[in-house]
């Protein structure tokens, strides 16, 4: 097979600070290629100097058979890449940013035209071709931008964290987008964030500290992770972990929503220990079985969680004190707000108790964070009511901002300031008297693990540790209840963790945390989740409550080759029902799971795609979330909405 991509000793410095370190690299022609690795390990810079726009300290790499140095201008005709910040015009429509970026790279006018054809019509954006690219939800700007990037026809994609800040539905579009393009024999080099993308890549590298740790297939390096893996369901999971914490075995765990993953150290036969102690414990009602590492378990284990010792720490110094207050901390009241004839927060109505996690969940463009700016008294419902610790965000809104913390989607830190700067800054705008201030200070550095960092600039911190300062700057002025808007966008897994185990200290300390995420592993740790949809709310409960009034059918998880090629075919059949890609597995949707199983190998085997297993599995949340959208449209559809 032809070879794409060849790099050798690649190093990159920035003045003092290397951010790769003689990374060398093969990229095989027709592929897809994935980089993961925690945030500042080297991954941007890598993909930058392949695109030809960085020029590598030392070291050389080829790209199509160009020198990225020497041939840079020629390179930049064959590849596309897309950074992680959009180059779209947002007062430009769909089509005139396409006709942007043709005629950038001189695209004849006819081939143009049948080009942008197959595009809008692949990405399903040919319904919204006329409208401003600044109106488009996020999704759908991340297709555009693909799309922008693919009309000149490049060989190479190069792609950063492409699907970052992206709700379920439109990543799994992105992605099958993304298998069509390699279908066609382009090679696709991917950085992302989430290990379930890694899964549906052909190889992977891990990168750590500026140097590739491990890569390979994705099924060969979960077999190299060293020690072995178990999962636990049990009704009490937090108590479980609490148990396991304290036996002394040879083990880590963490909670991946509705179950414990556990990982024994390598050569710890804890097997039949482990369910001892936890039926003593827990009693009969728990289920352990030994899996497959996962890519986050290899994540863990290369990257080290010696690097992460300030997050395991982070919480632990919040002291448990329920707040007192009557009545819920939110409660909406056919809540609507409209921008013109658009109505974004449609008639909301919802409770939020006091003290607890509540997950706020939509697509892109469904009305979360417009609902949160009302909450937070930054923007005047059209109508209907909104109340936060008993008072009205319309005639009270200075009241409530004094009571609340916010963290936006985008981070509100200064990037020429220290540590201890941002956190004087916010401090001083909620008033804290320089006392006070020393002591909030002092506390939260020490929850959100950030002693020994007084004087780094937010510019030098990584991805995780800004975050932990910007929840550090919300919650100075020790707020009621604290709303966060995808805080953990973009941010590597042990850094998500490490964010959740800080939101978990602050529910127990009695503060309210209302948080929206595309991430539905993490919405798993919420007390109760709402699910809305072009600004209504179309689902509420407990994650559990709502998994097990699932009454749709059973989920059938299968495991198969080619399964890309195995959706499409379950698509085009009337039976057995819903199908959806989970990293290189299927899940579909069945009436009854024997019928079911049997209707999948109807239509897999006699096609040549062998059917490893197929097996029920619990419905997930992004199961559900997806089915919901889909009930959702398909509802409007028939009625002509």
């Amino acid at each position: 097979m032809a070879t794409a991509i060849e790099a050798e000793g690649l190093v990159r410095r920035f003045g003092t600070l290397t951010a790769l370190d003689g990374v060398a690299l093969q990229v095989a022609s027709g592929t897809m290629f994935g980089l993961i690795g925690p945030n500042g390990a080297g991954k941007t810079t890598l993909l930058q100097i392949l695109a030809g726009v960085l020029d590598p300290t030392a070291g050389r790499a080829r790209v199509l058979g160009h020198d990225v140095v020497e041939d840079a201008a020629r390179l930049h005709l064959r590849i596309g890449y897309v950074a992680q910040e959009f180059t779209l015009y947002g007062a430009l429509s769909v089509d005139e940013n396409l006709d942007f970026f043709a005629d950038l790279y001189g695209v004849p006018a006819r081939v143009r035209e049948e080009r942008k054809e197959e595009l809008l019509r692949w990405s399903r954006l040919a319904p919204f071709r006329d409208r401003r690219a600044g109106r488009l939800s996020g999704g759908m700007q991340k297709k555009l931008h693909l799309c922008s990037t693919l009309i000149h026809a490049p060989e190479l994609l190069l792609l950063d964290e492409p699907t970052n800040g992206v709700d379920p539905v439109s990543r799994r579009e992105l992605w099958e987008i993304l298998h069509d393009v390699v279908g066609r024999g382009l090679t696709v080099v991917v950085a992302t964030p989430y290990m379930d993308e890694a899964e549906q890549c052909d190889r992977v590298a891990l990168i750590h500290r500026g140097r590739i740790r491990a890569a390979d297939a994705p099924e060969r390096l979960r077999r190299a992770v060293p020690g072995t893996a178990w999962e636990l369901r049990a009704p009490a999971l937090a108590s479980a972990r609490a148990l396991l914490g304290a036996t002394g075995l040879p083990l880590r765990s963490h909670l991946m929503g509705d179950r414990l993953h556990i990982v024994a150290a390598p050569g710890a036969d804890v097997g039949a220990e482990l369910r001892a102690r936890l039926t003593a414990a827990l009693g009969d009602g728990l289920e352990l079985r030994q899996v497959e590492p996962t890519m986050e378990d290899l994540f863990i284990a290369v990257s080290g969680e010696a690097d992460r010792a300030a997050g395991e720490a982070a919480g632990a110094h919040v002291a448990p004190s329920r707040r007192a207050g009557d009545g819920p901390a939110v409660r909406l009241d056919a809540l609507t707000r409209r921008f013109g004839d658009f109505v974004a927060v449609d008639g909301l109505t919802l409770d939020v108790g006091r003290g607890e996690v509540f997950g706020f969940l939509g697509p892109n463009g469904s009305g979360k964070t417009t609902t949160i700016r009302m909450l937070c008294g930054l923007l005047r419902p059209s109508a209907g009511r909104g109340d936060v610790l008993g008072q009205d965000v319309r005639r009270q809104a200075r009241q409530v901002r004094s009571r609340i913390g916010y963290m936006s989607q985008r981070f509100s830190l200064y990037d020429d300031l220290t540590v201890a700067e941002n956190l004087a800054f916010f401090g001083r705008g909620y008033g804290l008297g320089a006392r006070r201030l020393a002591d909030r200070t002092a506390v939260v550095m020490d929850m959100a693990g950030l002693a020994g960092q007084e004087r780094r600039l937010a510019r030098e911190l990584s991805g995780g540790v800004k975050q932990r300062l910007a929840l550090g700057c919300a919650i100075l002025h020790e707020p009621e209840i604290v709303f966060l808007d995808e805080p953990t966008a973009g941010v590597d897994p042990i850094a998500r963790r490490e964010f959740w185990d800080l939101i978990g200290a602050l529910a127990a300390a009695g503060t309210t945390v209302f948080v929206t995420t595309h991430y539905l592993d993490e919405a798993e740790y919420c007390q109760r989740v709402g699910l809305i949809y072009q600004g209504r709310l179309v689902a509420e409960g407990s994650p559990r409550a709502l998994k097990e009034g699932m009454r749709a059918g059973v989920m059938l998880e299968v495991e198969c080759a080619e399964p890309l090629a195995a959706l499409r075919l379950l698509r085009a059949e009337p039976a057995p029902g819903w199908a959806g890609l989970f990293g290189r597995r299927l899940h579909v949707l069945a009436a009854e799971a024997a019928e079911g199983e049997r209707a999948i190998r109807a239509s897999l085997e006699p096609r040549g795609l062998a059917v490893a297993r197929v097996e029920p599995v619990p419905f997930s949340l992004e199961d559900l979330f997806v089915l919901f959208i889909e009930m959702e449209e398909r509802g409007r559809r028939e009625r002509g909405g």
